[in-house]
């Protein structure tokens, strides 16, 4: 089977490195050209592919994402309906970004940032302790990340309590919450809030001036979903009348962060490049396998998306 790169920011031939080998003996990967088209291709694996990308497939049937996200392809223009968009589950993924979200909540639980500035100033002065009983985490999202992230906070002893669009099961201890009414009644108890959630019309803008006021007072942000997310003039209204004090972010609108943006230098903001975590390319060419096997059944592939949801 022929599968096609599809990506106008990176070269995914160059990306996947040395997983291709194992993946030619049965899956011919190839490039994609600016003009013509070609019947033969099946497949693409695709990151922020070009607009006009799938009208020069007509027989393509599935297109894998390199990552969990897929809003970047369901977003492209010329994806076609009949087309399965497939994204990557990856274990090892959601334990890196639980160990970079554990992080942030202990640096605000430990209140940190204020030793940093002492440190700073030559200031030696104890800060009263503060048990991890105290500090409630609440996440946007309870995806496969999501279910990892809370586990490995609620061990550790943080109250934890997790929103989702509809109802979903939840494990002892952690609070399950849903709808609109159930993220304003989970935001009142909230002074961590960690984003996890994929990008769809109606969670564009979500993390904005109304949910940082239902906040504890006081409260931290960890933005590891999508830029988009987030509306950084809210943000950073927030931070000035210390509605929130401080947030961790990880993902931006443009990305790089452009060098004249307020984010960089403020001082209640830690900035990443989108670094919080990062598929494995063994989980990329396992999934590339699954869909091949899929589309030679005709069979619907493993973690296809729900096109009408977006995830």
């Amino acid at each position: 089977m022929r599968c096609v790169f599809l990506s106008k920011s990176l070269d995914l031939r160059d990306y996947l490195g040395t997983e291709i080998p194992h993946l030619a003996d049965r899956i011919e990967l190839v490039d994609h050209r600016d003009d013509g088209t070609d019947a033969d291709i099946q497949m693409a694996i695709a990151w922020k592919p070009p607009d006009d990308a799938f009208a020069r497939y007509p027989n393509l049937q599935a297109v894998c994402s390199i990552g969990a996200g897929v809003d970047n392809i369901l977003a492209c223009p010329s994806l076609r309906p009949d087309i399965d968009v497939v994204r990557v589950v990856d274990p090892a993924q959601a334990q890196m970004m639980s160990g970079f979200v554990i992080w942030h909540v202990i640096w605000h639980q430990r209140r940190f940032a204020t030793y940093l500035a002492q440190q700073r100033d030559q200031i030696w002065r104890r800060l009263r302790q503060r048990a991890v009983q105290e500090v409630p985490v609440a996440l946007l999202g309870y995806g496969e990340i999501g279910q990892r992230v809370a586990a490995d906070l609620a061990m550790l002893g943080f109250p934890v309590m997790a929103w989702s669009r509809t109802e979903k099961p939840m494990p002892a201890g952690i609070i399950g919450y849903h709808g609109h009414d159930g993220l304003a009644d989970m935001l009142a108890r909230t002074e961590v809030l960690v984003n996890l959630l994929p990008l769809t019309p109606q969670t564009r803008g979500l993390l904005n001036r109304e949910t940082f006021g239902r906040m504890r007072r006081g409260g931290y942000l960890i933005q590891v979903g999508r830029g988009e997310h987030l509306v950084d003039a809210d943000l950073l209204a927030a931070l000035e009348s210390e509605q929130l004090a401080g947030a961790a972010l990880d993902v931006f609108v443009p990305e790089p962060l452009q060098p004249n943006h307020p984010f960089w230098r403020h001082p209640k903001i830690i900035v990443t490049p989108h670094d919080a975590c990062d598929v494995s390319l063994t989980a990329v060419s396992a999934t590339l396998r699954a869909t091949a096997d899929a589309v030679e059944a005709g069979r619907r592939p493993p973690h296809a998306v729900d096109r009408a949801q977006g995830y």
